[in-house]
């Protein structure tokens, strides 16, 4: 249930957009303090690249001028995170970042997956 700020039960905000964005700035700042290691440069360019695009896409959802495109888009997103979460287990796996930092994360990336997914469910659904 939410309440009048759009947060859920949980504390977190339900707002798809703001938790996108939040998630990109978080997977920024997880990012600046990846050792400047070749491995940690190269985990550090694609975790920018996956973890910042859901919003991205989301946003584009939201503009879609068809059932398909929305679904694409959403599935988009959806990929993206799946993408991102395989990342942060390999920073976890590689020691490149305590698991304690990076565990709040992973779970807001499963999150996201999960109701990106019920979205693309419901929507092809109801096409």
């Amino acid at each position: 249930m939410l309440n009048r700020e759009g947060v859920s039960g949980s504390g977190k905000p339900f707002d798809l957009r703001e938790r996108t964005l939040q998630l990109s700035l978080s997977i920024l700042k997880l990012c600046a303090i990846l050792p400047d290691t070749p491995e940690g440069r190269v985990v550090r360019g694609q975790l920018i690249r996956c973890g910042t695009s859901p919003g991205a896409q989301y946003r584009e959802a939201c503009r879609a001028r068809s059932p398909a495109e929305f679904i694409s888009k959403v599935e988009s997103a959806q990929q993206e995170l799946d993408e991102t979460d395989y990342w942060l287990e390999l920073v976890v796996r590689a020691e490149l970042s305590p698991s304690s930092r990076v565990a709040d994360l992973q779970n807001e990336v499963r999150e996201l997956i999960a109701i990106f997914a019920a979205s693309a469910r419901t929507a092809k659904e109801r096409r």
